[in-house]
């Protein structure tokens, strides 16, 4: 499951990226001209941190508690299936010296074909998961882009970049750029409000 908050986390931090830019590149023509930069009392360009995002804002604390939940559901499930083949196989081997060579034969087939079987339901539990997951990202992705480009819309902003530790695309930013926490606080209102 860890594989899966880190898959998570790097395909959040290219989410939030690419929503910042692209809600910056928007057709400018339906604003209002810009105020001389001097007139200017908020940045154009700020940031949010992306590990306070990733650890706050309760839509993504839902949407990992919801994939935990399913992937322990599906690990209990596959586990269950393959115990129960790993028993038939153990029951057979036992019994094995006292069966007849076409009992022996006929059992060896039925395992051969239910382990291929569980086999299968396994990939496809892995699959279904997968696609869960992208499936959660592709929704929390739209509704962090659409949530982006109004929060730039309403604040005067240009562009909102991402800061996040480890990462090498924003090395520095002034703190007075940082509008994390009102970012965090206007997010998970909307969310709020949304879930109720």
């Amino acid at each position: 499951m860890k594989t899966t908050v880190s898959l998570f986390t790097k395909i959040t931090l290219g989410v939030l990226i690419a929503a910042g830019m692209a809600a910056c590149t928007q057709n400018k023509t339906a604003d209002k001209p810009a105020a001389p930069a001097a007139a200017s009392t908020k940045p154009e360009i700020v940031y949010i941190n992306l590990d306070t995002i990733n650890t706050k804002y309760e839509g993504m604390k839902d949407m990992r508690k919801r994939l935990e939940d399913k992937g322990k559901t599906t690990q209990n499930d596959v586990g269950g299936k393959r115990q129960a083949l790993q028993r038939e196989i153990a029951e057979y081997q036992k019994n094995a010296a006292t069966m007849s060579a076409d009992q022996r034969a006929a059992t060896e087939q039925r395992l051969q074909r239910e382990g291929q079987t569980e086999q299968a339901y396994e990939q496809n539990a892995s699959a279904q998961m997968q696609n869960t997951q992208a499936d959660e990202t592709k929704k929390i992705y739209d509704k962090l882009y659409d949530f982006t480009k109004q929060y730039a819309k309403e604040n005067g902003h240009k562009m909102i970049e991402t800061f996040q530790n480890g990462n090498t695309q924003l090395l520095y930013a002034d703190p007075s750029l940082d509008v994390t926490i009102d970012f965090l606080k206007k997010l998970n209102d909307a969310y709020a409000k949304e879930k109720k």
